[in-house]
């Protein structure tokens, strides 16, 4: 009997926030210069840095921008804590962007990572005033936010494809700017694979494909937000829905088996 399914049984250890935290927490202490999670030492020693940054607080079992708030200082982070109602921070950031990372296999982990990629902006300029801390269409790029706003551009969705901004970086910064920028993306899809691995269930009938929600500061670094099991295959626009129907073509032509009997519908016969 040929049966696939898109989800591993356990896969919260990946697409929870907290659970993934956990996991990559274990993991840094095998590799020590992993730059993946935060935890309160971390988030401490920021503050102290520049204690007039501005943090994203997510809940961790949410999402389409539900439940976010913001937050600029210390104090907040740590009642939220206590109450234990949020469990993961962000600096506030300068492009947010959505990759898929296809696995098809954990132990040995085999894994692929599409081409394409889109970058979500906020329709309204940014400023770190601290007046402008319950504006969410300044802060968060979610299109569920996003399209609400007088500013939102139905036509392009607040968004740009990955290729366009690395066209972008690559005129405005330099070539060799851009490529770091890819590579230590691709440096935190490995890596959090990688602290899940052991955690994950096998299942040779699975397969999986994750949506990478990460974040680029004013410095070009990226910072990982979380993994979603079962990224958005809605589009917002054209090209959304081009770069969304070339990703099912590739997962399919991956995952199905070489002999997979071809579907025909009821009322059509071969």
């Amino acid at each position: 009997m040929n049966v696939v399914i898109n989800h591993y049984p356990n896969n919260l250890e990946l697409t929870k926030k907290d659970l993934m935290v956990k996991n990559i927490k274990r993991y840094r202490k095998e590799l020590e210069k992993a730059q993946l999670a935060s935890d309160e030492r971390f988030r401490y020693i920021e503050f102290k840095r520049a204690p007039s940054s501005i943090w994203i607080m997510k809940p961790t079992d949410k999402a389409r921008g539900i439940g976010i708030f913001i937050i600029n200082k210390l104090a907040q982070i740590k009642k939220w804590s206590r109450d234990g109602k949020m469990q993961l921070s962000t600096k506030i950031f300068f492009w947010g962007r959505a990759f898929s990372v296809l696995v098809t296999s954990w132990k040995p982990l085999v894994a692929y990572k599409h081409e394409q990629g889109f970058c979500r902006f906020c329709a309204v300029k940014y400023t770190s005033d601290a007046c402008n801390l319950d504006n969410n269409f300044m802060h968060l790029t979610n299109v569920s936010i996003q399209k609400y706003g007088d500013d939102y551009n139905e036509n392009s969705g607040g968004k740009w494809s990955f290729r366009n901004l690395l066209l972008y970086l690559r005129a405005t910064r330099g070539r060799a700017v851009a490529q770091r920028l890819v590579d230590d993306i691709d440096s935190i899809f490995v890596h959090s694979l990688r602290a899940v691995q052991q955690a994950m269930t096998n299942e040779r009938h699975c397969f999986e494909c994750y949506g990478y929600d990460i974040i680029v500061d004013a410095d070009l670094r990226p910072w990982l937000v979380e993994v979603n099991a079962s990224p958005s295959l809605s589009a917002t626009t054209t090209s959304d829905k081009l770069m969304k129907h070339c990703l099912i073509d590739d997962i399919l032509d991956i995952v199905m088996p070489e002999h997979f009997p071809e579907y025909v519908p009821k009322n059509q016969t071969k």
